[in-house]
């Protein structure tokens, strides 16, 4: 199984990626040890503002479609969505405003297990409602989705692990849900 992770977010000390870094290592050595995963950065895939004009103009830049081969090629995604001012950050809506003008269905049918993270006690919870909402319009099945808060309290930096025994099981038990068949489809 080919999994792609990544955080929603461009900043070099994220802890979204601390966490999804974090649940890669779970799923390879507890849930899916033959799993390739490869964990994206947002800032290889930097690109100018989304506007009509500037597509109309230069066209949809290589890392857009970069972006989306690599969801293409992916059987599931996990995806830990930082949160600025309630919402998705800046660089991953740019990323998601560019590949939809290629593909709507940005997710392309993938599982998925989305999380966010934050350092406050709601753990992300504004920015993986919209994940949420948003995600089978663009083609995303999630399977399952959870919070991490205050992030500081329920990880530990040097180990680069959750230490939160309850929160250390919804991560399995999320992770897990990658690993079950799909169901056929009743005609």
């Amino acid at each position: 199984m080919n999994i792609i992770a990544f955080a929603a977010s461009n900043s070099k000390s994220s802890i979204n990626k601390q966490l999804v870094t974090h649940a890669m290592q779970v799923l390879q050595s507890e849930i899916l040890p033959d799993a390739i995963c490869d964990i994206l950065d947002l800032n290889d895939f930097e690109m100018p503002i989304y506007s009509v004009d500037r597509e109309e103009v230069s066209g949809i830049p290589q890392q857009a479609h970069a972006f989306l081969s690599k969801i293409q090629s992916a059987d599931a995604l996990v995806i830990s969505f930082a949160e600025h001012n309630g919402n998705f950050t800046a660089a991953f809506k740019n990323i998601f405003d560019w590949v939809s003008r290629i593909d709507v269905e940005v997710f392309q049918g993938k599982d998925m297990v989305i999380m966010a993270a934050s350092d406050g006690a709601s753990g992300g919870a504004s920015v993986l409602e919209i994940a949420n909402d948003t995600a089978p319009y663009c083609g995303g099945s999630v399977k399952a989705s959870f919070c991490v808060g205050p992030f500081f309290d329920v990880f530990d930096i040097g180990e680069g692990q959750l230490i939160d025994a309850a929160l250390q099981q919804t991560l399995r038990e999320s992770l897990t849900a990658l690993a079950k068949p799909k169901q056929a489809v009743q005609q």
